[in-house]
């Protein structure tokens, strides 16, 4: 897929953005500050309906709307499918008061005129972003990688963002719960109903996370045997917060931590080891208010040769692996939906030293869309740079070269 025409009012520092796309591979250049990555975040916020350098959505706003009486932005982009078909997303960011006059960002969603709820609209574009922070794959917290996992199967499954909203939602009311009950305003038993909640949208993620754990490590060790020429070798381990088993007896785990990623659990035999394990930390998880294990809690390390690649390995061999697990969930998301995704790549080359920077160019050429930005285009080969279009961002607004 690509994108083959993409709008922005009022987001981030575009006023106003219409521009067409190819298909294929443009690089954004100019001096910082002056929307490149903006536009890379507008692309990515069309696909995940989330902000990738945002807490809050109300600060993709452009900043002279927020005296306005409505304030809103709207970003919509005309997807169209390798296998034909178009398709029109839309995002609609504004900004109205309650009764009491506090302000309240509305997000309204549209697919081909119609509205949508996130959940529907999310995977009508499917993105890879390539961040020289996502070294923070390896050496950052539990969370940037449970972050990674969500993000990329959430455009491609459909029933995974389902399960991963109602577990959201459970687990903020059983929090809740906890707390009142461990104040003495409530009664362990009233715990039933959203334990059965939380078992059920669990193991549904812990098995969709073990499933694309699976499928993902084979794409990956492909492209890092290339990087290394099979001197090293990259294994993905998933540490779910408790272990169920194969046999389901809770008595005996795999021969490494985690599950075993070859030997796929499916939720149903997940569900009970996760309901036992609720049980077993209830008076625990009520002493402390809060739910100590479930997806929320899940852990995911990559190792190089057998050890953490976040605790023995160099920067080299960490910059490696990342650029190894990025292409591998393009590859990854094109075989799961006969689509390849949009790249965005934001100042990722810089990064790159010589060898790293050629095999992603290499890869960018195989084809499909790609959007790169860069402060500086000599960090770029003349011949790449002669078989892309090069286009130069300044003030929120997009300048090509006269045919």
């Amino acid at each position: 897929m690509y994108i083959a025409h993409l709008s922005l009012k009022d987001f981030r520092n575009y006023a106003r953005l219409e521009t067409a796309l190819p298909n294929g591979a443009v690089v954004l250049h100019g001096e910082n500050a002056q929307g490149k990555t903006n536009l890379l975040e507008a692309i990515y916020y069309l696909a995940t309906l989330r902000g990738a350098f945002s807490t809050h959505d109300r600060q993709l706003l452009n900043w002279t709307v927020e005296d306005e009486p409505l304030p809103f932005a709207r970003l919509s982009a005309e997807v169209k499918r390798d296998r034909g078909g178009i398709e029109r997303v839309e995002a609609v960011l504004s900004v109205d008061r309650g009764a009491d006059g506090t302000p309240r960002l509305r997000k309204t969603v549209r697919v081909n005129g119609a509205e949508r709820r996130i959940g529907q609209a999310v995977g009508v574009l499917t993105v890879v972003l390539f961040l020289p922070r996502d070294l923070m794959l390896i050496e950052g917290s539990p969370s940037d990688r449970r972050a990674f996992m969500d993000t990329t199967l959430g455009q491609v499954v459909p029933e995974y963002v389902a399960a991963l909203d109602q577990y959201e939602r459970t687990l903020t009311q059983r929090n809740a719960l906890l707390r009142r009950i461990g104040e003495g305003h409530g009664k362990p038993t009233e715990l039933d109903f959203w334990d059965a909640q939380l078992v059920q949208a669990g193991a549904s993620v812990i098995a969709g996370r073990q499933v694309f754990l699976r499928e993902l490590e084979v794409e990956a060790q492909r492209v890092h045997d290339d990087l290394t020429h099979r001197t090293e070798a990259l294994t993905l381990r998933y540490q779910p917060s408790f272990t169920p088993t194969f046999e389901g007896d809770g008595q005996r785990s795999f021969d490494v931590l985690g599950l075993d990623l070859h030997r796929g659990l499916s939720a149903e035999q997940i569900a009970p080891q996760f309901a036992a394990q609720t049980l077993r930390e209830r008076d625990e998880c009520i002493r402390r208010g809060v739910t100590l294990s479930g997806p929320h809690r899940d852990e995911l390390r990559l190792l190089i040769n057998g050890r953490d690649a976040g605790l023995y390995g160099s920067r080299g061999q960490a910059r490696t692996a990342v650029l190894a697990l990025k292409l591998a969930e393009r590859a990854w998301m094109q075989r799961r939906t006969g689509e390849q995704p949009v790249l965005l790549l934001d100042d990722v080359a810089a990064e790159l030293d010589s060898k790293r920077r050629a095999y992603l160019l290499e890869r960018v050429q195989d084809g499909g869309q790609a959007v790169i930005t860069t402060a500086e285009l000599g960090v770029f080969p003349e011949p790449f740079l002669g078989h892309v279009k090069v286009w130069q961002v300044a003030a929120g607004r997009v300048v090509k070269p006269q045919a």
